[in-house]
């Protein structure tokens, strides 16, 4: 069995290593076993440690049965070596991890959600996920100020092991019985947890939600938590600032920044419009001059570049106004197919049914009825989409 110093003393960072056992392990990779870790492995929706044994890098580490398994990036053979842990990673794993903790605990305390999982990363937003529907900006924002609260006030975080659960008021009761391990938040919550934490709140720094959504019935939010939270406010910093450069304005004057070119835009749109509908008038009339005669219709075919589904669509009811006119427009976007095909009532032809004969090719997917139908799919190259349209007309 591993003994997990982290346990007692997650600030260590450098210790020396007694490499006890060597193996390699089923994907080929080359594990190391220690008496004793200040290494934490994956557990909790928490990441593991990396850093050094003596040499060597630990890229990896987790638990099997009851050892701590060290992954590393080439062999040592047993024996004593500095370990070092890296401190960054670790440091930003423990702000976010006791910051989820007093997170989780504001939106139980106040807002009575109950925590129903969490992901802990010093890398990129952590998460977690509460047994509500939605999250209102007010309850964000409440749950932000209740959190930073905590952790300003630079309250004490024990651990320590009980066997009575019901000697802690947790915020969430353990599924397991026998020695729990209890993360308190001086005054403010009692987690069953195994995971790294500060001595005091006051080291998370800050907590930021960046994000909500809903998740098969769950609300999640996404937050930051100290250097990463600097990082992510200097980056929102940097933007809103270079963009108000741009506006020749003042982050404060954004907004009405903002509202003014949606104005112009709208205003621009509004004068736009007979414009662009003179310019498609006379890109119909074009393509019915140079329709092709097939049998008693007349067909017309287009291959478009990167045109809007809602473009083809208004160009091909157009086109179906006209005799005997069957209209087949295609455009690709980013190896996105589009497909709009319209025929007129008196050309006896069914659009749905040669929309699915063109899109079958490219497993596309779509549907309309007699004279419109419309639809898409994956492709790289559409050049030779319309090559047997002709045979289909002939024999629907």
């Amino acid at each position: 069995m591993t003994k997990k110093l982290y346990f007692d003393d997650p600030m260590t960072m450098e210790f020396t290593a007694e490499v006890v056992e060597t193996r390699t392990l089923t994907d080929g990779r080359f594990g190391a076993i220690l008496p004793s870790t200040f290494f934490y492995p994956t557990g909790g929706g928490q990441s593991y440690d990396m850093g050094t044994i003596g040499t060597a890098r630990v890229v990896d580490v987790f638990i099997e049965a009851d050892e701590i398994v060290h992954v590393l990036d080439r062999e040592v053979e047993p024996g004593s070596y500095p370990a070092r842990i890296d401190e960054k990673r670790r440091f930003r794993h423990m702000q976010h991890h006791t910051g989820q903790h007093i997170l989780s605990a504001a939106f139980a305390t106040d807002l009575g959600f109950e925590t129903l999982s969490s992901h802990i990363s010093g890398e990129t937003p952590s998460s977690i996920d509460f047994d509500a529907e939605t999250l209102s900006s007010d309850d964000i924002s409440r749950m932000e100020k209740l959190a930073n609260q905590i952790i300003f006030e630079n309250r004490e975080v024990k651990t320590y092991f009980v066997k009575d659960i019901d000697s802690v008021p947790f915020r969430r009761p353990p599924k397991v019985s026998g020695s729990i391990r209890v993360v308190e938040v001086e005054g403010f919550d009692y987690s069953a947890c195994g995971g790294t934490h500060f001595p005091q709140t006051g080291m998370v720094g800050l907590v930021k939600i960046v994000k909500t959504e809903r998740i098969n019935h769950k609300a999640r939010i996404y937050f930051v938590a100290g250097w990463q939270a600097l990082e992510f406010l200097q980056q929102v910093q940097s933007i809103s600032q270079g963009i108000a450069a741009e506006l020749d304005t003042g982050v404060e004057g954004l907004p009405e920044a903002l509202s003014n070119l949606q104005g112009q835009l709208k205003e621009a749109q509004s004068e736009l419009k007979p414009l662009r509908d003179i310019a498609m008038n006379v890109e119909i009339e074009k393509m019915v001059q140079l329709a092709e005669k097939v049998d008693e219709n007349w067909l017309v075919t287009k291959i478009y570049e990167n045109r809007s589904p809602a473009d083809l669509r208004t160009l091909a009811i157009q086109l179906r106004n006209y005799p005997s006119m069957v209209a087949l427009l295609a455009s690709l976007e980013d190896e996105k197919l589009s497909l709009v095909i319209s025929c007129a009532t008196d050309s006896g032809l069914n659009a749905n049914d040669l929309l699915q004969k063109h899109l079958a090719p490219y497993q596309g997917r779509g549907g309309g009825d007699n004279t419109i139908a419309q639809g898409g799919g994956v492709a790289k190259n559409i050049d030779g989409i319309f090559n047997q349209s002709i045979e289909m007309i002939r024999n629907p």
